[in-house]
């Protein structure tokens, strides 16, 4: 072996040991950090597991500081966008007020089974998981009546829960209420107009979506970049948290997981989709569907175009609630929850403390 082949070998050598040593130091921080994140609080609970749900098994993760704080389901967005790989970041923050419980829905996150790909979504399907993962945590949990959280999907899903089967439920807190489909598209798209006045590359966007509405995927892209265009996007400010470290540290996914989830999230949830354009999803809008039996909050912000803030708040008028009150978070999109985490907690911890 001559000298060059010799240094080669050496050179190749060291760089192994570099790239294995930081292979290593990742893996150590990331166990470190998962380790941290894995701990119970003393008193509380931190658990996670797999529950049978009407023939399916489903997600549930459950932290809290104190086991005899109220018990609060958070029901996540899209419909059929899991947040479970980062939304321990934010959900923590309620867990000194609340024993919170996110689950991660039907046949998304870590509910996804390959075995299934063939999944079809119901307004039926929805409404009878959500009354058995009530039912399971009741019993589980001990405790009578649960409190509802719904962001987006979450709030519209869950405000047909609280009408539906009031007795489970000691109270329902709304953000980024969705009210009702079509008359919300409506309103965007005429928003969207006016937007655009000034601007025709916009302007051809904004008719382009007008006449794709409700048919898909084409729909949604646009629609999204429409926002964006015009600075009201989901997250038209960047998370109040560190993604790459949430999803680093965060001690229920595998890299196997992870690496799973950024996959399905990349390649869109079809079983949702198709859900999302059905009339099926039009019968569960809450349009003159006012009554209900328990306490009834919003946490909204005052430009979320995604679920329109102008027709959550007269829908809000007109609700009959035992209690009900609105905390608007001043120019606020859709994205609350991840861009504003401690003015929203700071909101939930106000009506945690002030329920009975």
């Amino acid at each position: 072996m001559n000298r060059i082949a010799k240094i080669s070998l050496k050179v190749l050598k060291w760089v192994g040991i570099g790239i294995l040593s930081l292979i290593v130091l990742f893996l150590l921080v990331r166990w470190t950090g998962q380790g941290v994140n894995k701990r119970t609080p003393k008193g509380g609970i931190n658990k996670s597991m797999y529950v049978d749900i009407n023939g399916t098994k489903q997600w549930i993760s459950i932290y809290g500081q104190d086991k005899g704080n109220p018990v609060l389901l958070y029901l996540h967005g899209g419909p059929g966008q899991a947040t479970s790989l980062y939304d321990y970041a934010f959900t923590r923050k309620w867990s000194d007020v609340y024993t919170v419980v996110t689950w991660d829905q039907r046949a998304c996150g870590k509910s996804y089974d390959k075995s299934h790909p063939e999944t079809i979504i119901t307004s039926e399907i929805m409404m009878s998981d959500g009354k058995a993962i009530t039912e399971f945590l009741r019993d589980y949990l001990q405790v009578e009546k649960i409190t509802l959280l719904g962001h987006s999907w979450g709030s519209y899903f869950g405000a047909n829960l609280a009408l539906a089967y009031p007795e489970y439920y000691d109270a329902f807190i709304g953000t980024g209420q969705f009210i009702d489909k079509d008359e919300n598209e409506r309103r965007l798209y005429e928003a969207a107009l006016k937007w655009s006045e000034n601007d025709p590359e916009g302007r051809e966007m904004v008719e382009k979506w007008g006449a794709s509405i409700g048919t898909g995927e084409e729909d949604a892209h646009l629609r999204h970049a429409i926002m964006k265009r015009y600075n009201l996007g989901m997250t038209k400010d960047e998370p109040d948290y560190n993604v790459t470290a949430t999803v680093l540290f965060n001690p229920y996914y595998s890299l196997r997981e992870t690496m799973a989830f950024i996959k399905r999230l990349n390649e869109g949830n079809k079983e949702y989709a198709s859900f999302w354009t059905s009339d099926d999803f039009n019968e569960m809008s809450l349009m003159g569907r006012y009554d209900y039996a328990m306490p009834y909050y919003n946490i909204n912000g005052d430009v979320d175009y995604q679920t329109n803030y102008s027709l959550a708040c007269e829908y809000f008028e007109r609700v009959n609630a035992p209690k009900k009150q609105m905390f608007v978070m001043k120019n606020a999109t859709h994205g609350l929850l991840e861009t504003r985490s401690e003015e929203f907690s700071g909101y939930l911890h106000q009506i945690g403390l002030s329920h009975p």
